[in-house]
């Protein structure tokens, strides 16, 4: 494996102890080759784009060529899957790179996914496929466009290998950035070893990259637990906004830094259904979307269950600590939530009644069948006045007389608010997008690229996805819901 000498990294990860990884190097591949760069986030992290598409870049982004500044290493993690816990798992496909301050001063991980074996593969291959890296670059970056913290796509790369998954598929290689990849899985390993200085080293860790204004604080590792709370309430009501669906919201997907992380079998709902589901290993519903806010705080449970030795005082002390701790997610979600859904109806001033307003739509959308996203956006363009135009909006129900009566009390509620009608559309258009990663489109991007090579489809997506409340002309069809045939109703994990 030869050395690439032309980018500088930082590694405070790999300055913890080695039980908080195994030191292992991306696994080199026969034929690499850059299938899509993300030159914007690269400006972002101060990389020269034109040398990651060169061919030392793109070895560097296939794993072939290893930064002397680097000192790659898989981390370890447990966690809580479906609600069972497992002790040990950890990166079985991918390698930290090393940490860059990108250019608003942020600390960034670089983290290749699908990197090759490591200690923690359980067997496995250590590799991804070209279909889940594809849904992880889109996904990511249409999240990252929507407003929603997350995890960014750098590269993707083609690696020259096959790998047999349902059938054979072309290998791939994601480089991905993230603020972090400390999960709440992360704590959960070390605490389940008894292991009281390594969670406080974890702990003190966090702090000091992610949450450094606790450090001062009377409880430091109290107040990390309310902070993460706090991010994660927020992280979780903006999904919700969306119409995402995260599908696996196990502990050791869930990032401490309150980022989106770990794009497995992730979906944007069509037809509004709160108890839709994607996965299909979601059986049980267990992760559907509307559960999403209680499994939010189920994790952050075993987070203050891990922390808890760290709390002070006595133990009856600690859980009541804990719970107030955990007291400010609920808190924040449902600010976050009810504020959210006021801007997508778009009431600019908080009064009594809105949350009634807001969840009659929701239901009606349910029993009519209404499209999500559409149903948002659509709105956006009707007049406060004038319900003469609300065509598109109407037809997207069962029973457009359940929307009419409906948008009746919603103008009344308009009339109220001293906005000039275009400026409440132009906020609306803002917020409500007219394009999301809809599972039939990822499909069908997935399929072109493997099956034919064509990364068109991919491209055309990414150019909607990036700029989701423009309208594209000329673009329309991908902001349409699947018609009958397209449904793509099952997402799979595993890349």
């Amino acid at each position: 494996m030869s050395v690439a000498t032309d980018l500088i990294f930082e590694n405070t990860y790999a300055r913890l102890p080695e039980s908080f990884y195994a030191r292992v190097a991306p696994t080199p591949v026969p034929a690499p080759r850059l299938l899509r760069l993300n030159r914007p986030l690269a400006g972002e992290l101060g990389l020269d784009p034109a040398w990651l598409a060169s061919p030392d870049g793109v070895a560097m982004l296939a794993g072939n060529r290893v930064p002397e500044s680097s000192r790659p290493l898989a981390m370890a993690y447990a966690g809580h899957q479906f609600g069972n816990f497992v002790p040990q798992l950890g990166d079985g496909r991918a390698v930290l790179l090393g940490e860059l301050v990108d250019a608003a001063g942020v600390r960034r991980d670089v983290h290749l996914k699908g990197a090759g074996r490591t200690p923690f593969s359980r067997g496995g291959d250590g590799r991804a496929v070209l279909g889940p890296v594809i849904r992880e670059y889109l996904g990511s970056e249409a999240m990252a466009a929507l407003g929603v913290p997350t995890t960014r796509a750098l590269a993707m790369v083609a690696t020259g290998q096959s790998h047999f998954r349902e059938a054979v598929e072309p290998g791939a290689i994601l480089a991905r950035v993230a603020r972090s990849h400390v999960r709440v899985g992360t704590f959960e390993y070390f605490a389940a070893r008894d292991d009281r200085e390594a969670v406080q080293r974890l702990a003190d860790y966090v702090i000091r990259r992610h949450y450094p204004e606790v450090a001062g604080a009377g409880e430091p590792y109290l107040e990390l637990l309310r902070q993460v709370a706090l991010r994660s309430g927020e992280l979780i009501a903006s999904w919700m906004m969306v119409g995402f669906i995260h599908g696996v919201m196990n502990t050791d997907n869930m990032s401490v830094a309150g980022e989106t992380i770990d794009y497995g079998p992730f979906a944007f709902m069509d037809a509004y259904h709160p108890e839709t589901v994607f996965s299909s290993i979601d059986t049980g519903g267990r992760y559907a979307f509307n559960q999403q806010p209680r499994i939010g705080y189920w994790n952050l449970a075993r987070l203050a269950t891990a922390l808890m030795p760290l709390l002070g005082g006595s133990r009856d002390r600690a859980v009541r600590s804990a719970e107030e701790a955990l007291d400010a997610y609920v808190d924040r979600f449902e600010q976050a939530y009810q504020a959210g859904l006021r801007t997508k109806l778009g009431l600019a001033e908080a009064r009594e009644g809105d949350r009634g307003l807001a969840h009659d739509l929701l239901r009606a959308m349910a029993a009519g069948g209404a499209d999500f996203t559409l149903t948002f956006r659509r709105l956006s363009e009707v007049d406060a006045r004038d319900a003469s135009v609300d065509g598109p909006v109407r037809e997207l129900f069962d029973d457009p007389a359940v929307f009419d009566a409906w948008a009746a009390r919603w103008r009344e509620r308009l009339a109220a608010e001293s906005r000039a009608d275009a400026e409440r559309r132009r906020a609306m258009r803002a917020v409500n997008p007219a394009f999301v990663l809809r599972n039939h489109l990822a499909q069908q991007a997935v399929d072109a690229a493997a099956r034919e090579q064509d990364l068109g489809p991919f491209e055309d997506l990414l150019t909607v996805l990036s700029a989701p409340c423009d309208d594209h002309p000329g673009m329309e069809r991908y902001a349409r819901p699947p018609r009958p045939g397209e449904e793509v109703p099952v997402t799979f994990c595993g890349t």
